[in-house]
């Protein structure tokens, strides 16, 4: 099951980052999550990840490096041509993109996608699928960690030749859950809940990042 511990993942230096995108959102959104979640995986998942976030552009040939990129905001998105195909070329070859919407960028974002991959379409991520099932079990699926207008979680995502590609957190705000506790207040079990779900997504990532 944890074979990818030997690989990318258990590798000195390896890094993630955070992606940088046009449009006026706010990709630098939850500033501290990152870096929690990277100490939560290496203590928990015995990885070797740097300590801190890289920041890397859409359109970057640096985006290659990387073998989860995480991407958050609350409003608008928008990708060019020449991002929208480096985009797609980085996750045919094997990258994992994390959407974590941080309410608002929804009808954003899924424009964008289209632009890079039209052929696949957006599904609802099975409950049995293996992101659900790494180190940590979600047998009801992706949680929900912050409240805002009533509606249930939902792990979407984009599916290549039987591999997920990417994973969209919808209502659900991971990156909250991420968070130093004094950003959000939020409950120690409800982060603890987040963190364990987000080393789920950082180990299916390294399990096919050449």
């Amino acid at each position: 099951m944890f074979l990818w511990l030997a690989s990318v993942c258990g590798m000195a230096q390896v890094k993630i980052a955070r992606l940088k995108y046009n449009g006026g959102g706010d990709w630098y959104a939850n500033k501290t999550a990152l870096t929690n979640l990277i100490s939560f995986c290496n203590q928990e998942l015995n990885t070797a990840i740097a300590a801190e976030e890289d920041i890397v552009e859409v359109g970057s040939s640096d985006l290659f490096l990387y073998p989860y990129i995480y991407m958050t905001g609350h409003g608008n998105v928008i990708f060019n041509d020449m991002e929208s195909a480096n985009l797609r070329k980085y996750l045919l070859a094997g990258g994992f993109l994390h959407i974590d919407d941080n309410y608002g960028m929804d009808k954003f974002i899924r424009l964008e996608l289209k632009k890079a991959l039209p052929e696949l379409e957006l599904i609802e991520i099975p409950y049995d699928h293996p992101v659900y099932h790494q180190k940590f079990d979600f047998p009801k699926g992706l949680p929900k960690i912050h409240e805002h207008d009533g509606k249930p979680s939902q792990g979407l995502g984009l599916l290549y030749e039987g591999r997920l590609i990417v994973f969209y957190s919808y209502e659900s705000d991971l990156g909250n859950g991420w968070e130093d506790q004094r950003v959000h207040n939020d409950p120690e079990a409800k982060r603890l809940e987040a963190l364990k779900m987000g080393a789920n997504l950082l180990a299916y990532s390294c399990s096919y990042f050449n």
